[in-house]
C-alpha cells in the first residue's frame, strides 16, 4: 500500500522531534539553519567552562583563584546584554535588518576571541621568554573578554530573533529546541575537544582552539544567512525618535512578575554553576580520573540537560505552568549536589558521574523554564521581546560569572585552612573545599524555592474557590 505524498509528509513531520515547533513564518530548515548559532556558543561553553578550567589548572598549574577570574570575566559584560537586547528591539538599518547586524559583530568578537586565547594560555602558565611579565595575564583577559562578549551578543540577539519569527503556540517548543541545539554543541564538542586532547601538547591546544573559532564562525554565518527579510526604511524613519533605554525598562519591570523572575533567575543560576569551575579538577584531583574521562563530564552533564529540555517540551505543551517545571529542575538539583557530596568519601566514580547527570537534567529543566517565562512576559510599551530576553540572559550570566569566581576562591580558601590542619585533623583533606562549594549551592537552591513560590500560579481547589499556592504544593 503507498501512502500518498501528503500524508506521507504529515507522518514524517510528526515523527520528528520538535515537529511543533514549526509554523508558517518558520518553516522547518530555516529554524533548525537558525538554531546553528547556539551550537557555537555551547562549543565556547565548553571551551571556557569545562576543558581550559582543567587544563590551565592541571597542566599547566595556574591556581584555582586566577582561572576563575579569567573564566569569570565575561560577565563584566554580562549585565550589557539587556541594553543590546533593546538595541536589537529599536535598531533601524537602511535595509530593515534588526537582529542580523548582532548575530554578525557578535560572531566577529567570538571569534576573534577564540583566535588569540592559546597564545595567552601559553603566556599565563609562564611559558615566556620574552616581554612583560604582565602579557599573560592581559593576553588571557583579553581573550575571554573578547570571547564573552561574542557569545553574550550572539546569544542575545539570536533568542530575539527566535522570538520574534515563532508564534505564541510554538514559542516553547522553540526555546526547548534552541536549547537542544545548545546541548548538543556542547556534547559533541566536548568529546571532539576531549578526544583530540587526549594526547595534550602545546601545539594541540593551540590547534585545537583556533579550529574552534573557524568552525564557529562558519556555524553562525549559516545561521544567519536570510533569517530576517529585507524591509528598507526611508532617511524619516530611520531620523525618527527612538524610546529610551530607562523608560522601556521601567516598562518591563511595571508588569509585576519580570521583576522576581529575574531575582529567580540570578539565585538558581548561581547556584547550579557555582561548581563548573570545579566539577573536572575535583574528578581528576580527589577522584583521580584522566584528562579524557573528566572532559566527559560535560558529555555527561548535556545527555541529563537534554533529557531535562525534551520533559520540558512535553510539559510546556501541555500547559504546565514553567515556575513549577522550575521548581522540580531544583529539586532534581538537590538530589544531584547530594551525590557529588558522597562521591569523595564513597570513592565512587559512578556516584561523581550520577550527579553530573542529574545537575544538567535539573539546570536544564531550570533554564528552559524561565526562559520561556521571560519569553511570555507581558511586555508593554517601549520594553519588547530583545530587552525581556536580554535581561533574563543579563540575570543568567552575571550570575553564572560571579558564581564561577566565588567558586573557586571559596575552594582555595577553604582547601588552605583544611591541609593546614586549621579546621581539625577530620577535615584535612583536598576534597573539604569542594564540599563546602557544593553545600553552598545547595543551600542557595532552597532560596530559589522560597522567592519562586510567589510566582506559581494558585490553582483552584473547586470551581468556586482557589487558594494560593506555597511550598508545600511544589511536585516532590
Amino acid at each position: 500500500m503507498i501512502l500518498p505524498r501528503d500524508t506521507l509528509k504529515k507522518l514524517t513531520l510528526r515523527a520528528l522531534p520538535f515537529s511543533d515547533a514549526v509554523s508558517d513564518d518558520l518553516p522547518l530548515g530555516q529554524l533548525l539553519r537558525l538554531s546553528l548559532f547556539q551550537i557555537s556558543v555551547g562549543m565556547a561553553a565548553v571551551m571556557l567552562l569545562g576543558t581550559l578550567n582543567r587544563v590551565m589548572i592541571v597542566e599547566l598549574s595556574v591556581s584555582a583563584t586566577l582561572v576563575a577570574l579569567m573564566i569569570a570575566i565575561p560577565v563584566l559584560v554580562a549585565p550589557f546584554r539587556a541594553l543590546l537586547g533593546f538595541r536589537s528591539d529599536n535598531y533601524r538599518s537602511a535595509i530593515g535588518w534588526k537582529r542580523i547586524p548582532y548575530l554578525w559583530f557578535g560572531s566577529m568578537w567570538q571569534f576573534g576571541g577564540l583566535a588569540i586565547m592559546p597564545m595567552g594560555l601559553l603566556l599565563l602558565s609562564g611559558d615566556q621568554v620574552a616581554g612583560p611579565s604582565w602579557a599573560g595575564e592581559v593576553g588571557a583577559a583579553l581573550a575571554f573578554l573578547m570571547t564573552g562578549i561574542g557569545m553574550h551578543m550572539t546569544q542575545t540577539a539570536g533568542l530575539a530573533l527566535a522570538a520574534d519569527r515563532a508564534t505564541e503556540e510554538t514559542r516553547p517548543q522553540v526555546v526547548a529546541l534552541l536549547y537542544v541545539t545548545f546541548l548538543i554543541g556542547m556534547g559533541v564538542s566536548a568529546l571532539i575537544v576531549g578526544a583530540l586532547l587526549q594526547n595534550f601538547s602545546a601545539l594541540r591546544l593551540v590547534q585545537v582552539i583556533q579550529g574552534t573559532a573557524v568552525v564557529t564562525l562558519l556555524l553562525n554565518v549559516t545561521a544567519l544567512w536570510k533569517q530576517e527579510q529585507l524591509a528598507p526604511m526611508t532617511r524619516s524613519e530611520r531620523a525618527a525618535p527612538k524610546p529610551q533605554f530607562m523608560e522601556a525598562w521601567r516598562d518591563l519591570v511595571s508588569g509585576g512578575d519580570a521583576g522576581r523572575l529575574l531575582i529567580v533567575v540570578f539565585i538558581g543560576t548561581l547556584a547550579f554553576n557555582m561548581q563548573d569551575v570545579l566539577l573536572e579538577p575535583y574528578g581528576g584531583e580527589i577522584l583521580g580520573l584522566s584528562v579524557s574521562a573528566t572532559t566527559l563530564l560535560s558529555a555527561v552533564w548535556a545527555v541529563g540537560a537534554l533529557i531535562g529540555f525534551g520533559l520540558a517540551a512535553r510539559w510546556l505543551k501541555s500547559n504546565m505552568d514553567p515556575y513549577r517545571m522550575a521548581a522540580r529542575g531544583i529539586l532534581i538539583g538537590l538530589i544531584a549536589f547530594s551525590g557529588l557530596v558522597f562521591a569523595a568519601p564513597m570513592n565512587s566514580s559512578s556516584v561523581f558521574f550520577l550527579g553530573a547527570f542529574g545537575i544538567g537534567l535539573g539546570g536544564g529543566l531550570f533554564a528552559v523554564a524561565t526562559l520561556t517565562a521571560a519569553m511570555t512576559l507581558n511586555t508593554t510599551g517601549a520594553a519588547g521581546k530583545g530587552l525581556a530576553l536580554g535581561a533574563w540572559g543579563a540575570a543568567q550570566a552575571t550570575a553564572a560569572g560571579a558564581s564561577i569566581f566565588v567558586g573557586g576562591a571559596v575552594r582555595d580558601l577553604v582547601n588552605t585552612a583544611a591541609t593546614s590542619g586549621g579546621l581539625g585533623t577530620a577535615l584535612q583533606s583536598n576534597a573539604t573545599g569542594y564540599s563546602v562549594v557544593y553545600h553552598i549551592e545547595i543551600g542557595l537552591l532552597f532560596i530559589t524555592l522560597i522567592v519562586l513560590g510567589n510566582l506559581v500560579k494558585a490553582r483552584p481547589m473547586s470551581t468556586s474557590t482557589a487558594t494560593p499556592t506555597g511550598l508545600a504544593d511544589f511536585p516532590t
